[in-house]
């Protein structure tokens, strides 16, 4: 989804208590009229779906509901968690009981108060499965959560465990320890929603009230996003120009030759053609630092020979094993991404090299063909093996790549399947309605290993209520990631963190490729050019030279 990341913060309820009692200073943002000539243009992709918080779950969407919203809590650049509209959040009994105290005098941009009632009827629309919002799974600790997610729910039912004590006083019960429940805070699921969210959320989709860093001004199809600073904005990420227009591509070469031209002021999308000749390019300001995206690419459980099974386990191992990644990374990615050897990103605490089961991410022509054959003997192979991907981004190349080695070493058909838009292709995920394997990936939401392992593979994202889109299901793993969840310590968390992925590389419910870097280009005219804890563009400090 949108970029964001670093070192994983699930530790003990007391430790982030301390963290989040005192600690974040309050920026405050000076009135001013928006004026042209600091409005920033930068590269956007049409989002997937309207723009609730709640039910974003991809780039082009994530980039601009994180300028329009503030919530809880933010992130600085090395993940560290600070207050934002919180002014407190504590914990006890074991990390299943939380009290958030609100700071007062946030308001929506359309002047009504941003209050616990904001935030807590936000989270009921969101978890509520009548509702079909993508992040649903993100309140699955709460309680009350498992009633909201019946077939025959009542769309106003709402989680038990959510109490309003005052205006700025929510009472929070879990189901189960949630030592991150703070540190997922700060994410889109849990942003607030003012009351005309839910008098008619489809105008709210398509022209969102937000209390943000920047105030929305238009959608104008496939074409634009635009958005001006808020005045009344009271957090952490002040912007330092007049606003932002996203503009739309349907590729990213267009979008380069747009900015080389003088017509795009940003970009953190280089195309492939521009990989080898972005960083020399003298009528450029280039930018490569290490990043929290994650490349995969996943096999949903639905295709025939790909069951949750023997067979399918054996074909799984042997495709990722057909893959040689560290060619395909120096010669397609030219030193921005690294081979991947987990599930995380390199900043990411439980991070590790040394996980048992890793070796089906390593480079075994023979090794490979050995498996398929014993796939082979359970089920015959038969049809072909196909790799979907928007044709608007930047998958092509590694794509054809990847089913390049996997023809050749197990000597099937295999083939990419270019889609249109991101928009089409991102539809077809989220409903469940793809036909082959499919291109996959993420940029975290906040900053912890839970946000790579239990929104991706957990049973409770499954089925449309969360990031796992091949509806991958193991009790085994899903009793590791709350064993983790409920551990008193970092250290203890990780653990239990790894065991749950050396599970994962038995299953591959996605395969691991690639750890990306954060790169972008920009005209000489923008400074203040920053990245996030996940690799992700600071957008509030860009500014430009006039």
């Amino acid at each position: 989804m949108n970029t964001r990341h670093v070192t994983s913060l699930v530790a003990a309820g007391a430790a982030i208590v301390m963290l989040l009692s005192g600690c974040g200073s309050t920026g405050t943002s000076n009135s001013s009229n928006a004026s042209d000539s600091n409005i920033i243009s930068v590269y956007g992709s049409e989002p997937a779906h309207p723009l609730f918080p709640g039910n974003t779950t991809e780039a082009g969407g994530g980039k601009v509901v994180d300028q329009l919203f503030a919530g809880l809590v933010t992130y600085d650049a090395k993940g560290g968690i600070h207050n934002e509209v919180a002014d407190s959040i504590t914990s006890s009994d074991n990390a299943t009981h939380y009290v958030i105290k609100l700071k007062s005098g946030w308001k929506f941009t359309d002047g009504t108060p941003v209050t616990a009632h904001s935030f807590v009827n936000a989270w009921n629309y969101t978890a509520n499965s009548a509702n079909k919002q993508a992040s649903a799974s993100f309140f699955s600790t709460i309680e009350g959560y498992d009633d909201l997610q019946k077939p025959d729910v009542d769309p106003k039912a709402t989680l038990s465990g959510l109490t309003v004590v005052d205006d700025n006083t929510i009472d929070v019960k879990l189901s189960q320890p949630d030592s991150a429940f703070p540190v997922k805070a700060g994410s889109h699921a849990y942003m607030p929603l003012p009351e005309s969210a839910f008098k008619d959320p489809k105008k709210f989709g398509q022209h969102p009230v937000s209390n943000g860093p920047y105030k929305f001004v238009s959608w104008q199809h496939n074409h634009s996003i635009e958005m001006v600073k808020n005045p009344g904005y009271k957090g952490n990420r002040v912007a330092k120009n007049d606003g932002l227009n996203f503009k739309i591509y349907t590729s990213p070469d267009s979008a380069y030759a747009d900015l080389r031209g003088g017509n795009l002021d940003f970009t953190n999308t280089i195309p492939d053609t521009a990989l080898t000749s972005f960083q020399s390019d003298k009528s450029l300001k280039a930018y490569n630092e290490p990043g929290g995206n994650t490349l995969t690419f996943t096999i949903p459980e639905w295709l025939e020979h790909f069951g949750q099974n023997e067979e399918g386990n054996l074909r799984r191992q042997a495709i990722s094993m057909s893959i040689d990644r560290k060619t395909v990374a120096e010669k397609i990615f030219h030193g921005t991404a690294t081979p991947a050897v987990d599930f995380l990103a390199a900043p990411i605490s439980a991070y590790s090299k040394e996980l048992k089961g890793n070796e089906v991410l390593k480079y075994n022509p023979s090794k490979a063909k050995e498996l398929w054959a014993k796939a082979n003997a359970i089920s015959p192979w038969s049809g072909e093996f196909g790799i979907a991907y928007n044709a608007d981004g930047t998958a092509k190349n590694w794509v054809e790549a990847i089913c390049n080695y996997i023809k050749n070493t197990l000597d099937i058909d295999a083939k990419s399947i270019p889609m249109s838009t991101s928009d089409e292709f991102l539809s077809n995920v989220d409903s469940g309605k793809m036909t082959s394997a499919y291109r996959s990936g993420w940029g975290p939401d906040y900053p912890s290993a839970d946000n790579y392992l239990v929104q991706l593979y957990d049973s409770s994202s499954a089925d449309g209520k969360g990031g796992n889109s091949g509806n991958y299901k193991n009790p085994e793993f899903d009793a590791m990631m709350d064993k983790a969840l409920s551990a008193p310590s970092t250290e203890e968390a990780d653990k239990y963190y790894q065991q749950g992925e050396e599970i994962l590389l038995q299953d591959l419910p996605a395969i691991p490729l690639w750890n990306q870097n954060a790169t972008a280009a920009s005209t000489s005219a923008i400074s203040g050019v920053a990245f996030d804890y996940g690799g992700g563009p600071v957008f509030t400090a860009l500014t430009k030279k006039q």
